[in-house]
């Protein structure tokens, strides 16, 4: 899986993909990342913070500014010059779209191979971007973020975790087996502030029928 991403700050993404698992992936090459900045793209000359204006006011007025389609257009051009499949989604974040989930990331990661993930910022996006690239709307949740990275990093872990060899197996997938968020490791019995905190006593039966149904009652 290829995963290319639009960002005018590439640099949030770098703590999060050299560490654990996605960097094991990415070192092993079972999964790519590439970022493309809209500020590349850019003819304006600089504005008063030393940086290529990405952004305009919106039309027919309103507070924030929008991200101007044409530097987003041309960054995904260059996205696309670089894969050879025609196995290719193009998302983009905005708060009331499709609810994104563990089946939408399996959907994908078996669709696909490379996937375009444009993160917009300020007010968002001009809409001739989604209408030009037919993108596929997603949102994360019931709320609003300051930007389209956040979502991008869930989408890119998510959907990581179902290539093959990710994980290192198949039976690591929560999802395609009995789990629970409620999990106990040793010491059997952890003593704070003078008192006791046991392990549930069916984790320690040995008993993988009692296990599961155990599992089972605390979902």
């Amino acid at each position: 899986m290829h995963f290319h991403i639009i960002t005018i700050f590439p640099d949030i993404f770098d703590s999060y993909l050299n560490e654990s698992i996605i960097g094991r992936a990415i070192k092993s090459k079972l999964i790519s990342v590439k970022f493309y900045n809209p500020r590349d793209y850019v003819k304006d000359n600089k504005n008063k913070t030393g940086y290529k204006p990405v952004d305009d006011k919106p039309y027919a007025g309103g507070p924030g500014m929008v991200m101007k389609a044409e530097p987003i257009l041309k960054a995904v051009a260059k996205a696309l010059k670089t894969i050879k499949s025609k196995k290719v989604l193009t998302i983009n974040f905005i708060p009331n779209a499709e609810k994104f989930t563990t089946g939408l990331a399996k959907n994908v990661s078996k669709k696909y191979t490379d996937i375009i993930l444009i993160c917009g910022r300020y007010e968002g996006i001009d809409a001739r971007v989604d209408k030009i690239l037919k993108t596929k709307k997603i949102s994360i949740g019931d709320y609003v973020l300051t930007g389209g990275e956040i979502p991008a990093m869930i989408l890119v872990d998510c959907v990581s975790r179902q290539i093959p060899g990710v994980l290192g197996k198949y039976e690591s997938l929560e999802e395609e087996r009995v789990s629970t968020s409620e999990v106990y490791t040793r010491p059997e019995i952890l003593k704070y502030k003078n008192k006791n905190y046991k392990v549930p006593k069916v984790l320690l039966s040995g008993n993988h029928k009692e296990i599961e149904e155990w599992k089972k009652s605390k979902n």
